[in-house]
């Protein structure tokens, strides 16, 4: 599966209000950062990062979990929330939802630094 560059570029060119989005390719679809922090991943669609703290807020606007199933034939589920429809064509909601994907990504990558002694 391929992902979207025009919405990769999209997506860069809403946040460069915010800071320098890049990417990385990983199994086919675009992993994105916003200056270093994992935020979201996109594949034919945008997937932005989410967790315990904002899964009210991505239910409330009803925004599907991203799931996919595992080479046992178990449904997974990661912590990346389908963007709202709103996203790809107004900056603004983009910022704002992406903002929360920062934060989230932020909070996981702060979870996963070792403690120092």
């Amino acid at each position: 599966m391929a992902f979207d560059e025009g919405l990769v570029a999209w997506v860069q060119e809403a946040l460069e209000p915010l800071g320098i989005v890049t990417m990385r390719r990983m199994m086919g679809a675009a992993t994105l950062y916003l200056d270093g922090v994992v935020f979201a991943d996109v594949e034919d669609e945008l997937w932005l990062k989410a967790d315990a703290e904002t899964d009210d807020l991505w239910d409330k606007a009803g925004c599907d979990r991203f799931t996919f199933t595992g080479k046992d034939g178990r449904t997974e589920v990661m912590n990346y929330r389908r963007a709202p429809a709103e996203v790809y064509d107004d900056p603004e909601a983009l910022q704002r939802w992406a903002g929360l994907a920062v934060q989230a990504g932020e909070r996981a990558a702060a979870r996963k630094r070792p403690k120092k002694r």
